[in-house]
């Protein structure tokens, strides 16, 4: 058996991990996840990563630079400097597989990073779908387009993905914490087209989770467009890199006070207008809440 032959072996058993890792069953997941190879999308080897032997935010450098270092469920550094990671892979999983793409549909991912996650949903759109990745760092922009090259289908644009342009979309996969819903998000989401948004607060990147457990950080909501109604349904708590351009201190406030309830797990629907009824939200703003009912 040759070095390829074992990885591919490696890149399976990885792939299984992180969906039981994630608790979803989703063969297409799990077949994209062990084909799309990771040591495509990172520098080369060795890595830092976190999860290894390591505290939570501190980085340890891989023994080598054997690629199958890169299949276990570890978040890898692709700016370290400022804590910026290719994101732990049973997290994306899950919530790949709660967007659920489809061939032929359109993805749009914002904060595509250097294209990893990017390729696994490209994968699952096929050769009828597309994807169209938002960058705002102009560096990784140009390290996704060269590391998607091979994929015809894939668009990379450099900008804040809050507010570029894009074609509707029946998945809006965001990369990143938001303290709100962009409008063009919820615009540009098909009818039945769904939005992977991570909410976080202030306290949702770069603490310590023996201080803030993660619940009360960040969490992550699919969205559904269902007419002119948007169906909303935790799916995990998160801590991630703050959405530059997809948040305010005003939400961000709103957003600090309703972690500091429960009720998260609760909430069912999305509102575009502050007129419910206050007992009825788990988060409500001037403009938009999450609401129970």
């Amino acid at each position: 058996m040759d070095r390829e032959q074992e990885l591919g072996l490696v890149r399976r058993a990885y792939a299984r991990e992180i969906m039981a890792t994630a608790g979803v069953s989703d063969p297409r997941v799990e077949t994209a996840f062990a084909e799309v190879r990771r040591e495509d999308f990172l520098d080369p080897g060795p890595w830092l990563v976190i999860g290894w032997q390591s505290n939570w935010g501190d980085y340890v450098r891989t023994p080598s630079a054997d690629p199958a270092f890169l299949y276990l469920d570890h978040v890898v550094g692709i700016l370290p400097g400022r804590h910026l990671n290719n994101g732990q892979p049973s997290l994306h999983a899950k919530l790949i597989a709660e967007a659920s793409p489809q061939a032929g549909e359109h993805v749009l991912h914002v904060g595509t990073g250097t294209g990893y996650y990017t390729a696994i949903m490209a994968h699952l759109v096929g050769p009828s779908g597309r994807v169209t990745g938002i960058e705002l760092d102009p560096g990784l922009a140009e390290r996704a387009r060269d590391n998607l090259s091979s994929y015809p289908d894939v668009d990379v644009v450099c900008g804040n993905g809050a507010v570029v342009p894009f074609e509707t979309a029946d998945v809006i996969y965001v990369n990143a914490g938001a303290t709100r819903p962009a409008d063009a998000w919820l615009d540009g989401l098909s009818e039945g087209g769904r939005l992977i948004l991570p909410l976080t607060s202030d306290k949702g990147f770069g603490e310590n989770p023996e201080n803030i457990s993660i619940q009360r950080r960040g969490a992550v909501f699919r969205i559904e467009r269902c007419r002119n109604e948007f169906l909303a349904k935790w799916i995990s708590a998160v801590a991630i890199f703050p959405c530059e351009g997809a948040r305010d201190a005003q939400s961000e406030r709103a957003l600090a006070a309703a972690f500091e309830k429960s009720g998260w797990d609760q909430v069912t629907r999305l509102y575009r207008h502050g007129d419910v009824p206050e007992e009825q939200c788990w988060l409500k703003g001037p403009d938009w809440c999450l609401a129970y009912a």
